[in-house]
């Protein structure tokens, strides 16, 4: 393992980032497991990138035969991408019925931000105080994990994001109106210092925050303000998109917000890198006027193979439906653990989170040594969370009752231990 680590200092420079102390050295996957070089095997509660499980044979499949056939860009014409989009906006209500092939989520975000740019003539940009959109430099200036150098520019504002414990206004009920208060803010502030305002970027269910609880018309004030101010919404769907929230293909169809934009990635092709921005007529024909793009291997033939096969597993094995039906016996399991502190457990489909706290403090070190110890004994998940105290798991989603049998079995018998 040090030989390892050192030997991936020299080739990528240093400070770059590996999950737990010690990482985990994977050499293959299976559905819902990842084995590492020393044979152990791990129940695979994270990762959202392999989005119907690791190397699903129809997706490895479509690769390896369109692999062997054709690939190259899409100055060319090839009907693969084009099947590809009229099937995947299908799926879409609001008229978002054209779409921009990409390789990754921070560039679908990007380009989201382009958008918005050309709709309006304006560059301001909101976002909230503890979420993540990517890493590209524009998209970079929206987050919070390490301040752009030189601090946040101008034309960006971040809002106070929605919680569970803390709400906005005082209380829940009081929260949605307050999010749209702080919006509203940050708008006047954008239009006062010369940049105007753009566009609004959030996630529907609000993931990288630490999915609060929040009711189904939390975001109806926010669009409100939004649309009054002549703004764009964007939807990043990177992360709780292609059903994996249970009640439908779109966390923001289950919001009940009608976005202008939506962005796509990370599970899109099941590991394959793939991603899009997704918007509606009038919006992608003001960013074509004002902005010359072109994406040498966004929507190569391979890319929309496998994009094309995870749509056809999802529908063909009942994924949507399968993430609504565990997400109940997920929740009400975790439910019956002792965490050795209070536990705040919230799910939206295969998406969850539990909120570590002692005498209202957030107990991100509890979280921390959970998340080894678990790692330890097999079982792999993250944190979340400005205070990093939100236990984080939202595995592929084939994720059925034997996985979470002994998910919970693992977290019972780790929690036993804990010497915190």
């Amino acid at each position: 393992m040090t030989e390892m680590l050192d030997r991936r200092a020299r080739a990528r420079g240093p400070n770059v980032p590996t999950f737990y102390n010690e990482p985990v050295h994977i050499v293959r996957g299976e559905g819902g497991w990842l084995w590492d070089a020393d044979g152990k095997r791990y129940l695979d509660c994270y990762n959202n990138v392999p989005h119907v499980g690791h190397c699903h044979p129809r997706v490895v499949e479509a690769i390896a035969r369109q692999a062997a056939t054709l690939n190259t860009h899409t100055r060319y014409l090839h009907d693969g991408i084009l099947t590809y989009i009229e099937r995947l906006t299908a799926t879409f209500d609001h008229d978002l019925s054209q779409v921009i092939m990409v390789c990754s989520g921070s560039e679908a975000n990007d380009i989201a931000l382009r958008m918005a740019q050309a709709v309006t003539g304006k560059r301001g940009f909101i976002a909230t105080n503890a979420t993540y959109h990517g890493t590209t430099t524009a998209v970079s200036q929206l987050s919070r994990r390490r301040p752009p150098i030189g601090g946040y520019p101008d034309h960006v504002r971040l809002v106070p994001a929605p919680t569970t414990l803390t709400p906005l206004g005082g209380s829940m009920d009081a929260q949605g109106a307050a999010f749209a208060a702080g919006i509203q803010t940050a708008i006047e502030e954008l239009e006062a210092n010369g940049s105007g305002f753009a566009g609004l970027m959030l996630c529907p269910i609000f993931a990288n925050e630490g999915l609060p609880d929040l009711p189904d018309d939390f975001l109806a004030p926010t669009a409100e303000v939004v649309r009054a101010a002549g703004g764009v919404l964007i939807c990043d769907e990177v992360q709780p998109g292609f059903g994996r929230t249970g009640r439908a293909m779109w966390s923001h169809a289950w919001m009940n917000v009608a976005p202008d934009v939506v962005t796509l990635g990370k599970p899109m092709g099941n590991g394959h890198p793939v991603a899009a921005t997704v918007a509606r007529p009038d919006v992608m024909a003001a960013f074509r006027e004002a902005f010359g793009y072109f994406n040498t291997f966004g929507g190569n033939p391979v890319s929309c193979a496998a994009a094309r096969a995870v749509l056809d597993v999802i529908e063909d094995e009942g994924l949507v439906a399968h993430a609504a039906r565990m997400s109940p016996r997920v929740v009400a399991d975790l439910k019956t653990l002792d965490f050795r502190a209070e536990a705040h457990i919230r799910g939206r489909g295969q998406f969850y989170a539990v909120e570590l706290t002692r005498d209202g403090a957030p107990a991100g070190d509890l979280a921390k040594w959970l998340i080894e110890a678990l790692k330890a004994r097999g079982v792999l998940m993250g944190v979340i969370g400005p205070a990093r105290n939100i236990l984080k798991f939202r595995p592929p989603m084939p994720f059925d009752e034997s996985h979470a049998a002994l998910l919970m079995t693992t977290m019972e018998e780790t929690l036993a231990t804990c010497p915190i």
